[in-house]
C-alpha cells in the first residue's frame, strides 16, 4: 500500500521551491548553486511495513552521503495525541509508529502532528544550509495591518458591578 509520502510531506510545509517526492522520498536543492541535497526517507522499524520516523540526509552527487539523523516519531510528540486518545501503551509496535496499511480513505499517518519533526528539520538543516529556510520561505503579502482593539473588561453573568 501507498505511504501516501507526497501528501506528508506537503503537511510538514517545507519551504524548499526545488523538491520533488519520487517513491517515498523526499529530495529537495535547499540552496541553488551548490552541489549539497537534502534527502528524507520514512525509517522503518523491525517490524513490517511499520515506520518509526524520518531520516534525514545531507547528500552530495560526486561524494554520496556526508550526513544523516534519524528523527523518530516518539521523540518528536508526532503520534503522542493520537497514541493518548486510543489508549495505546508505550513499548508496544503501534505506538509511536504508523504502518503501511490503513483504513480506505485515510492517510497511514493518519493522526500525525508534524510540528516537532518541521523544527527538527529546520535545526537540521540550518547547519548544512544556512539561511536556506529564510530564503525559501514564501514571502508574506504587504497589506494593511490588522488593528487590534482592546477587548472590554468583562464581568461574570449576573455580576453586579459599582
Amino acid at each position: 500500500m501507498s505511504l501516501q509520502a507526497p501528501e506528508f510531506f506537503t503537511e510538514l510545509c517545507l519551504p524548499f521551491q526545488d523538491h520533488a517526492v519520487v517513491g517515498n522520498t523526499y529530495y529537495a536543492a535547499p540552496v541553488l548553486g551548490t552541489p549539497l541535497r537534502l534527502r528524507i526517507d520514512f525509517t522503518r522499524t523491525i517490524h513490517a511495513d511499520t515506520y518509526g520516523g524520518l531520516r534525514v540526509a545531507v547528500v552530495h552527487p560526486d561524494r554520496g552521503e556526508i550526513d544523516a539523523v534519524a528523527l523518530s516519531f516518539v521523540d518528536h510528540g508526532t503520534f503522542h495525541r493520537r497514541d493518548e486518545a486510543t489508549n495505546t501503551p508505550p513499548n508496544t509496535k503501534q505506538y509511536g509508529t504508523f504502518v503501511a496499511y490503513h483504513r480506505h480513505g485515510r492517510p497511514p499517518w493518519d493522526g500525525a502532528v508534524t510540528t516537532g519533526l518541521r523544527d527538527a528539520i529546520e535545526q537540521y538543516t540550518a547547519v548544512w544550509f544556512p539561511g536556506a529556510w529564510a530564503a525559501s520561505a514564501p514571502k508574506r503579502a504587504a497589506g494593511p495591518t490588522p488593528r487590534s482593539t482592546p477587548a472590554p473588561p468583562t464581568a461574570p453573568a449576573g455580576a453586579r458591578t459599582r
